[in-house]
């Protein structure tokens, strides 16, 4: 395994109340079906990670009365993918409202993960009862002035985590700030046109459904900087369900979650947990492999279900 330097690295992982496996390689990602058995081909310098998304600890609900135990599950197909995952991203709603305990709760179920090292960024039920002072307390360590957001570089390609939830209680959608686009702006300023790169944050940066907040605000302005590499993949959470879009160069993902389905866009009065028996919510969660490979593309993603 490379070392990290000195942005250090990130990998990430797309779940749903499952789970996605990235593997990397030459700036392409590509899928395979996420088997436990199954042992991924991957062309030299290529590399694999994984993304954990909404887990909602302390979630209690018609869907899924334990999510404790899917993303329990979640943990343990990550282990018994051949070869592992290095490492391991959460994009964010750790806990269901900062529920008391939600957090060490979700740190010890991951203790459990055969990797190296977990990245984490914030979704806005992680923040949602003091701004994200307890959540920087314990994550905001080496970020960009302990706010959160972050980049890392690994074989080539540039990894870019960004905060969109800070202002999401009282706004009702996402938000990058000036102070974060400033700071991807020079970020990014050195870098080749021919680097690929992955962005990843909570809510989506394209607009999925304005209506309900599926949005970033200000993501506009931050993709302006984006347009001139020729290999972007930006990943989200937030959503709960996987929908993807490709736009030039660029191609977005969101993840499903560990804990819960949300409804599709506009196909309810509002978004939120949907009240439909256990059993029918874990046909709606799964898992799928990706990988990152020299030489192909775009991004595929092929999902399997819990349930």
């Amino acid at each position: 395994m490379d070392s990290i330097d000195r942005r250090g690295f990130l990998e990430c992982m797309a779940w749903a109340g499952t789970g996605l496996l990235w593997t990397a390689g030459g700036g392409v990602l590509s899928s395979r079906m996420a088997a436990p058995a199954a042992a991924a081909e991957t062309a030299a310098g290529s590399f694999r990670f994984a993304q954990i998304s909404d887990t909602h600890i302390g979630f209690k609900g018609q869907a899924n009365g334990d999510p404790t135990a899917t993303l329990q599950q979640v943990v343990d197909r990550i282990n018994a993918l051949q070869p592992a995952p290095a490492f391991v991203l959460h994009t964010g709603d750790q806990t269901h409202g900062q529920k008391a305990g939600a957090f060490d709760t979700v740190a010890e179920i991951l203790k459990g993960l055969k990797t190296e090292r977990v990245f984490y960024l914030p979704g806005e039920h992680d923040v949602f009862l003091d701004g994200g002072k307890e959540y920087l307390d314990r994550y905001g360590k080496g970020t960009v002035g302990g706010r959160g957001w972050q980049s890392f570089d690994y074989k080539g390609t540039h990894f870019v985590g960004l905060v969109n939830v800070l202002k999401y209680k009282g706004e009702g959608m996402g938000a990058l700030g000036e102070d974060q686009i400033e700071w991807l702006t020079k970020d990014l300023a050195p870098l080749s046109g021919s680097t690929p790169v992955v962005v990843f944050a909570h809510v989506p940066l394209w607009a999925v459904y304005p209506q309900w907040g599926w949005t970033t605000e200000d993501a506009g302005r931050a993709l302006e900087h984006l347009k001139r590499f020729g290999s972007v993949t930006v990943l989200n959470g937030h959503i709960h369900q996987v929908m993807q879009k490709v736009e030039g160069a660029v191609t977005f993902h969101t993840a499903m979650s560990t804990a819960f389905p949300q409804p599709a866009p506009g196909s309810a009065p509002a978004p939120g947990p949907m009240k439909i028996p256990e059993a029918d919510a874990r046909r709606m969660i799964g898992a799928a492999e990706v990988t990152y490979v020299p030489g192909q593309h775009p991004l595929a993603i092929v999902d399997t279900r819990l349930g």
